[in-house]
């Protein structure tokens, strides 16, 4: 457990005065009063719309046995208090300094889309042979990847950390604190070009993973991705590539969708492969599960090892599998939306009906934000990838008319633009019909997951 000692020394250098209890002990660092349970430690963070600092006593009411603050607070005195210049400063010394006691190997994991995927397939194939800590839930930023890291324990050999991007500066400031020795980029795209301005400034910024890593230390890096593969000159560790490709050290082929059932595919090293089956669901998978098993052999696995890990994978966690109205299925994918992920998700869709059931493959697609410079190009690549493979197209948003306007002049007669999403419920539950797969995906702005709610089954 976090002790008040520890917290002492991580946050030394910032901690103006501390009161309470000397001996107490933490089970947990929490920074949403709502979740504090009895024994956690409460940091009160500035945020955009909320100061934690007014949150205190709710923390306090829910058990807080500690709390790190920037100003003082009149608390009852079995509390301790850890008054701090910089809240966020502490947390992120903390974690640094909580890591740097534990003897683990640290995998950092980032790219434009995928970076969750990915981070929980290396964690299952690692996990075979060793006792593997991984960032839970959205836990990859400033804030995510200290309360990640203070959830290490002795017992644990290896961690996988999720590392996101929203400018230049931010995954180095993630490496200062984790200080991972395996580095894993799985692609960069226009995701956040709208923030950053061009694929110059995100392929930079993704790039601080590969040249935080220390000599002895290994990259991972996708070589089908020609900006990801180039990261090769910018690192001082090893490096391995990734992909289906001739010059990948490890390599995917035979590739085979089997739907909602999963893939197969040869995984290759060197003189070496073995056939894979693994039940994630879409090709797009193959390249997580090659990354997963390049981070795997580096660590001294063996290729059948690997293979077995992979053949029990997680499915997919944010796309959801429900049963719709009138026995169709929906394929939950609301959560997030860029054009390298609508298009997997497109491709995932055509591989099902009407070779299962003889049903039609809906879609109702919506928005992708952030792209910036690329945003009508993405819509334009996803409405004519639309156009191939779904048989009924519903559109949802101002800014996803190009994605309409792109399917109905690559030939696809059924496709209808709508302004806001609920317009699309009546006519959904309309028209499907048993063995339809109805695909939902979208920037999580536009909140599809609201049309989710009301068209799936109880």
């Amino acid at each position: 457990m976090l002790t008040a000692d520890s917290v002492l020394q991580g946050t030394a250098e910032l901690l103006v005065t501390r009161r309470g209890p000397a001996d107490a002990a933490f089970r947990r660092t929490v920074t949403d009063s709502r979740e504090v349970e009895p024994g956690d430690l409460f940091f009160a963070l500035h945020g955009a719309h909320h100061d934690g600092h007014d949150f205190a006593g709710e923390a306090i009411a829910g058990g807080a046995a500690g709390l790190v603050v920037e100003r003082p607070l009149d608390v009852s005195d079995g509390v301790t208090v850890f008054q701090v210049s910089d809240s966020l400063s502490a947390l992120q010394r903390l974690a640094a300094y909580w890591r740097a006691r534990h003897d683990v190997r640290v995998v950092g994991v980032t790219g434009s889309v995928g970076k969750t995927t990915c981070k929980e397939i290396v964690a299952a194939v690692l996990g075979a042979r060793w006792r593997v800590h991984k960032s839970e839930f959205n836990w990859n930023t400033e804030i995510g990847l200290p309360l990640a890291l203070l959830q290490l324990a002795p017992e644990h050999e290896r961690a996988v950390l999720e590392m996101a991007m929203y400018g230049p500066g931010e995954i180095e400031l993630l490496c200062r604190i984790a200080q991972p020795q395996i580095g894993v980029v799985m692609n960069v795209g226009p995701v956040h070009m709208e923030r950053l301005g061009s694929m110059g400034a995100i392929v930079a910024a993704k790039a601080e993973l590969v040249e935080a890593l220390p000599q002895g230390g290994l990259a991972v890096l996708n070589g089908d991705d020609a900006p990801v593969a180039a990261m090769a000159t910018r690192t001082r560790a090893r490096v391995l590539l990734f992909g289906r490709s001739e010059q990948c050290h490890v390599r995917g082929s035979d590739l085979t969708g089997r739907g909602l059932d999963g893939i197969s595919f040869r995984l290759s090293y060197q003189d070496s492969s073995v056939a894979v089956e693994t039940p994630l669901p879409g090709r797009h998978h193959l390249y997580p599960c090659l990354a997963a098993a390049a981070v795997g052999l580096a660590e001294g696995m063996a290729l059948s090892e690997i293979a077995d890990a992979l053949s029990q994978a997680p499915p997919e966690l944010r796309l959801r599998v429900l049963p719709g109205p009138n026995g169709s299925t929906i394929l939950d994918d609301s959560y997030n939306a860029s054009p390298q992920s609508m298009l997997a998700a497109l491709d995932l869709l055509s591989e099902l009906s009407p070779g299962r059931g003889g049903g039609r493959r809906i879609a109702l697609l919506g928005e992708m934000r952030e792209l910036g410079a690329a945003e009508d190009e993405g819509h334009r690549q996803v409405g004519e990838r639309a156009a191939d493979c779904v048989d009924l197209l519903l559109v949802v948003g101002e800014r996803a008319r190009p994605l309409y306007e792109a399917a109905r002049s690559a030939g696809s007669a059924e496709a209808r633009f709508l302004t806001l999403a609920d317009e699309t419920i009546p006519i959904l539950r309309a028209e499907l019909q048993p063995g339809d797969h109805l695909l939902v995906k979208a920037s999580r702005a536009v909140a599809l997951e609201s049309v989710v709610g009301a068209l799936a089954a109880p």
